[in-house]
């Protein structure tokens, strides 16, 4: 993975840090997603959240709580693995 890849920092719910590389970033049906992987714990494996907008323009990460909507963007991802 090449060193200028981009980093995040989440907080979770009781307000603890977690660093995350980001690995890419899709379009799926109009929704954008953020593939990430946790620095702290890399072979945990990847992690997907949907990416959306406030009234103010700014981004934040959601959960995808949908089987349906999460079983999508993994397909995509992994015909994207294959390509």
């Amino acid at each position: 993975m090449a060193d200028n890849s981009e980093k995040i920092t989440l907080v979770d719910e009781d307000n603890k840090e977690h660093d995350f590389t980001v690995v890419d970033l899709i379009e799926v049906e109009s929704k954008r997603y953020a593939v990430l992987l946790p620095e702290e714990d890399p072979d945990a494996g990847a992690v997907i959240f949907r990416i959306e907008e406030d009234e103010n323009g700014e981004e934040f990460l959601v959960d995808i709580e949908d089987d349906e909507e999460f079983d999508k963007v993994v397909q995509i991802l992994e015909e994207d693995a294959i390509e």
